[in-house]
C-alpha cells in the first residue's frame, strides 16, 4: 500500500512541477515581449524548441528510471507527459516552419513583382525617347 501511495505521489508531484516549470518559462518569455512593448524578441522560438526537447528528452529519462524502480504509474505519467511535449514540440515547429515559407515566398513574390515594374518603366523610357528622336514629317 505505501509503494502504490508513493508510486501515485510521485506522479503527480512530478508531472506538476514539469508543468509549473514551462509555464515559469514561457512567463519569463511572455514578460521579455512585454519589456521589448510588443516588438519582435531575437530567437524566441529557438529558445522554445530548445526548452521542449530538453523537457521531452528528461521526462523520457526520468520515466526509464522510474520503470527501473518499478513505479508503473509514475513512469506511465512521465512518458506520456515525454510523448505531450513532443507533440507540443512538433507542432511549434511546424507552425514556425510555415510562417517562415509564407514570409519567404511573399518577398519572393514583391521581389518580381518589384522587378518587373522596373523593366516596365525602363521599357516605356526607351520608347518615349526613340519616339522623341524621329524625324519629324514636312506638313
Amino acid at each position: 500500500m505505501a509503494k502504490w501511495m508513493l508510486d501515485v505521489g510521485l506522479a503527480g508531484l512530478l508531472a506538476g512541477l514539469e508543468v509549473a516549470a514551462l509555464l515559469a518559462v514561457w512567463f519569463v518569455g511572455a514578460m521579455e515581449k512585454w519589456a521589448a512593448k510588443g516588438a519582435p524578441v531575437p530567437d524566441r522560438m529557438g529558445r522554445d524548441v530548445l526548452t521542449l526537447s530538453v523537457a521531452a528528452a528528461s521526462s523520457a529519462s526520468i520515466g526509464y528510471g522510474l520503470s527501473l524502480a518499478a513505479l508503473p504509474v509514475a513512469c506511465v505519467s512521465q512518458l506520456v507527459m515525454a510523448v505531450l511535449l513532443t507533440l507540443l514540440l512538433f507542432l511549434g515547429v511546424g507552425t514556425e516552419c510555415s510562417s517562415r515559407i509564407v514570409r519567404e515566398r511573399r518577398r519572393r513574390r514583391l521581389r518580381r513583382e518589384r522587378l518587373r515594374w522596373h523593366e516596365s518603366q525602363r521599357d516605356d523610357s526607351r520608347q518615349t525617347s526613340a519616339q522623341g528622336r524621329q524625324p519629324r514629317r514636312p506638313r
